[in-house]
């Protein structure tokens, strides 16, 4: 390995490549952020440059796959561009989403004491780095996740084998991995590392989606449940 590579270039490199070439099911289509929208591209690389220049070893969280609203605009997972401007002082032309996620995993990460420590302990990537999306009736394009349809995981199960084995080359400790989900998500992942032996053990975590749409009144205990499990 180039002791030269700092993390950020991992990431990066990672990122530009990302590329699926298999056949989707019907009606479901990838989503590649870093392809199809240019801006994007270059918000990664100043964001990984920023809190990822440099060697350490770092902790992976993994969420499902990326969304239109987070990721899927930035090119960060579970960052908005609000987050990113307000937070990350990165600022993103031309467009504006919020996504909740990002609203409870920032509650975490200043929790934690703020980005630089958490971004410098942990990774966050996703079981699939690419997102997908289908197409409703009346032709609005919704979040689609990998392991919504059996055929849609079959599909694309060696890319996310791949993308994984990649990602641990970074720096990752793989002595844990964090798991956003606590249903399809870490059930999925669970049966993965059985039979990958990625990571001595996976600790699931309520996905911060369902925090926000079902217990948002109860948000600091699941930021404290966060921090508990960090520091085990």
């Amino acid at each position: 390995m180039n002791k030269n590579i700092t993390f950020a270039d991992h990431v990066i490199g990672f990122n530009k490549s990302l590329h699926f070439t298999g056949k989707l099911p019907a009606g479901i289509r990838i989503m590649n952020p870093f392809r199809e929208q240019p801006q994007v591209m270059h918000i990664m690389e100043a964001f990984y440059q920023r809190f990822y220049n440099d060697h350490h070893t770092r902790r992976l969280i993994l969420g499902i796959n990326p969304g239109r609203l987070g990721s899927g605009a930035t090119g960060i997972p579970f960052t908005d561009t609000k987050r990113l401007t307000e937070v990350c002082d990165i600022t993103i032309e031309g467009v504006k989403t919020h996504e909740p996620s990002s609203v409870f995993v920032y509650d975490v990460i200043h929790a934690y004491g703020g980005t630089r420590p958490f971004y410098g302990d942990f990774y966050i990537g996703s079981v699939c780095p690419l997102g997908f999306t289908s197409v409703r009736q009346d032709g609005t394009e919704i979040n689609y996740n990998y392991y919504d349809s059996k055929p849609l995981t079959m599909a694309v199960y060696d890319f996310m084998v791949k993308s994984l084995r990649e990602q641990l080359t970074f720096g990752i400790d793989t002595r844990v991995c964090y798991c956003m989900g606590t249903g399809k998500n870490a059930a999925f992942l669970q049966q993965l590392n059985k039979q990958e032996r990625f990571f001595e053990k996976i600790v699931p975590l309520e996905h911060p989606r369902f925090v926000m749409q079902y217990r948002t009144k109860r948000k600091q205990e699941y930021i404290d449940k966060y921090l508990e499990a960090f520091s085990e």
